[in-house]
């Protein structure tokens, strides 16, 4: 055979190579630095969304909640729960500052938590901090307040309830009461969520609401306010609070102030239990606060060890309930225990 003819194969292996050097660089071009510089979560290393199946899971859940709020100690016993039963590392701290609060997600984040589970009262002071996070791989679901920026923000989900929807039952319950003239208590300032109640019961209603702040953190001024707006209007005939540990302190306020105004609450105490057993309380608008700390953690295990998704996008919705004279005895045991 010539040297020509000997040739023609290695010209040909060599076209070959050549095509597959230059798919391979196209395939490099198209894929762009960023998916390889990213980390996985928890700073486990690779690429994002691959995780070590087997690794172990530290989550931290990082709320609004103010210390000794009844509320949020239900969210933590239900976080919690799911740690114990999941076999998950739970975390819980909170703070009603945003701005403290941000810095908690801060401090999860350089501590290499794996999941983040986070309440949104004010999502404007925490979205540097929630998106931060989801760039370094760490996957966060919020909870509670805050369901429309979370998806802005990257959050895998929302556990809560709208609580637009559940003011405009709230406000329709009382409604059909025969009640003509609101009271709205809010009792944290800058805390979206308790505006959307207020503006759904507004809808629901149909009558007259008056918005009316107060601060959570000194139960003798809210009595006190909600005292004197009872006194100048009269005409009021129902007070919507917006957390159990203001229900009682309506109730104290109606009272003094002479007035026959019914009060209705958002949220549950075994306080608020007996007044809706006792005809104290007309209903209690029930969120179920628990499943939005155990939820949560069951949904970051899922995702992390098998990349489950819950919501298809939407919140997963955790109320309302109504908590009212038909079901108060089947509640109250579960209030007593910590868990609704």
């Amino acid at each position: 055979m010539s040297d020509r003819g000997r040739r023609k194969p290695n010209l040909l292996a060599a076209a070959l190579a050549a095509m597959v050097t230059a798919t391979a660089m196209v395939l490099a071009a198209c894929t762009g630095p960023t998916a390889e510089s990213e980390t996985a979560p928890g700073g486990g290393g690779g690429r994002a969304g691959e995780f070590d199946p087997d690794a172990p899971l530290d989550f931290a859940v990082i709320t609004h909640g103010a210390e000794g709020d009844a509320f949020w100690s239900v969210v933590k016993n239900g976080a919690e729960a799911a740690g114990r039963e999941l076999g998950v590392t739970v975390t819980y701290v909170s703070d009603d500052d945003p701005g403290a609060q941000a810095k908690l997600i801060d401090n999860a984040v350089a501590q290499g938590k794996t999941g983040l589970v986070v309440s949104m009262a004010n999502p404007d002071a925490l979205e540097d901090s929630i998106v931060a996070a989801v760039r370094a791989g760490i996957p966060v679901v919020t909870i509670n307040s805050g369901s429309e920026s979370s998806r802005e923000f990257g959050a895998i989900a929302h556990v809560g309830q709208d609580e637009r929807i559940a003011g405009r039952a709230a406000g329709e319950r009382f409604a059909d009461a025969g009640k003509t003239k609101m009271l709205c208590v809010i009792h944290e300032a800058g805390n979206t969520g308790l505006n959307d109640r207020c503006d759904g019961a507004r809808e629901g209603f149909g009558g007259e609401v008056e918005n009316l702040q107060v601060d959570i953190n000194n139960p003798t001024d809210i009595e006190a306010r909600i005292k004197g707006a009872l006194q100048t209007n009269t005409d009021v005939d129902s007070v919507l609070t917006l957390s159990s540990q203001v229900a009682d302190r309506a109730v104290t306020a109606a009272q003094g102030a002479g007035s026959s105004a019914q009060i209705a609450t958002f949220d549950l105490n075994t306080g608020v239990v007996d007044a809706v057993r006792d005809g104290t309380v007309l209903f209690a608008v029930d969120q179920q606060q628990y499943q939005q700390g155990y939820l949560p953690i069951m949904m970051l295990k899922l995702y992390r060890q098998n990349g489950n998704t819950l919501g298809g996008g939407q919140s997963v919705l955790t109320g309302p309930g109504f908590v009212d004279k038909s079901n108060a005895d089947l509640v109250r045991p579960y209030t007593e225990r910590g868990t609704r």
